[in-house]
């Protein structure tokens, strides 16, 4: 497979799961996040609106560690990377990380204020595409400010291949889990 290929399958699915996210935010904790559609507003401003970046992390499950991004490449090449993830200049000042069955909510100044602490190991992924920390599971339950969880990964991976069909479905999956979708306050723990 291309990069290119394997580019636009992980962009495909990103999308998918930021969607899902704001279906669960909204139905959880009446969090409306509006999404930007466009890459020109994506540039200009922001991912959303609401000021809300949402990333996904396949391999959480599998690490239990969030890959936390503060730069990117377009492509595998030399060069400089650029800021992005926590370090991208928008309006981002949410975001949300983790998988179908765990989202983690952090102030991004506060991961801003990690990364710049020396107390984590910045170093480029697999692809060299991406330059960011690891955030193991412990850490993240104790820095987040709201953990969701959906525990719908399962139902996820049953989904037809049809993007369209899966919209719906998970659609249908997240209005099914208001009594599943857990919001709990770390502090109290």
């Amino acid at each position: 497979m291309s990069y290119a290929e394997y580019y636009k399958a992980k962009l495909d699915g990103a999308l998918v799961f930021q969607d899902f996210v704001v279906d669960v935010a909204w139905q959880t904790m009446g969090l409306a996040i509006v999404q930007y559609s466009s890459k020109l507003y994506q540039a200009k401003v922001g991912e959303s609106r609401t000021g809300v970046e949402i990333k996904h992390d396949e391999k959480f499950k599998e690490t239990e560690n969030l890959w936390i991004e503060v730069a990117e490449k377009a492509r595998p090449r030399h060069g400089d990377y650029v800021p992005s993830g926590i370090f991208r200049n928008d309006n981002a000042w949410l975001y949300a990380i983790g998988d179908y069955d765990t989202i983690f909510f952090f102030s991004k100044k506060f991961l801003r204020q990690l990364a710049e602490s020396g107390r984590v190991r910045i170093f480029p992924n697999h692809t060299k595409t991406s330059r960011g920390f690891l955030l193991c599971k412990a850490d993240a339950l104790k820095y987040a400010m709201i953990v969701l969880l959906p525990k719908a990964a399962d139902k996820i991976s049953k989904l037809a291949t049809d993007l369209s069909e899966e919209g719906r479905q998970l659609h249908s999956i997240v209005k099914a889990l208001p009594g599943q979708g857990v919001l709990f306050n770390l502090h109290e723990q």
